[in-house]
C-alpha cells in the first residue's frame, strides 16, 4: 500500500522559512510526480508546487514563485518543500500527493496518493 506522510508543519512567525518534507513508503518515490497542495480554512485544495520524475519544477500561484523552491531525494524516498518568506496567506494545512503529471493546471484531480497533510500557522 503506499503511503505518504508529511511532516514539519509548525507556527512560524511572518518572514520566516519552514522546511515540509513528504516521505514515501510502500513504493518507488524515484518513479513518481510528487505534487504539494495547501488548503486554507474555507478555501478549495491548490496546488503549490510540483516535482517530476526527472526532477523538472512546476511552481503555480504566483504568490509563491521565488519563495518556495521543491527538491527531492530519490534514495531517501523523500520530497522536500522549503518555504521561505512565510505569509499570513501561506497558513494552511499541506498535502503532499503522487500525480498523473505535473503540467499546468495541476489540480486536486490529478491526484493518485494523498498524505494526511500537515498543518502550518503563519503569525503576525
Amino acid at each position: 500500500q503506499p503511503l505518504l506522510a508529511e511532516s514539519g508543519g509548525d507556527l512560524v512567525q511572518a518572514g520566516g522559512s519552514l522546511r515540509l518534507s513528504c516521505k514515501a513508503t510502500g513504493f518507488e518515490m524515484r518513479f513518481s510526480n510528487i505534487g504539494w497542495f495547501r488548503q486554507a480554512p474555507g478555501n478549495e485544495r491548490e496546488a503549490v508546487s510540483c516535482i517530476s520524475i526527472s526532477g523538472r519544477i512546476w511552481d503555480y500561484p504566483d504568490s509563491v514563485k521565488g519563495r518556495f523552491d521543491i527538491f527531492r531525494n530519490n534514495a531517501g524516498g523523500t520530497v522536500y518543500l522549503i518555504m521561505n518568506r512565510l505569509k499570513l496567506d501561506d497558513t494552511a494545512v499541506y498535502y503532499c500527493a503522487t500525480v498523473e503529471s505535473c503540467d499546468s493546471p495541476l489540480t486536486p484531480s490529478s491526484a493518485i496518493h494523498w498524505g494526511q497533510g500537515t498543518p502550518v500557522t503563519v503569525s503576525s
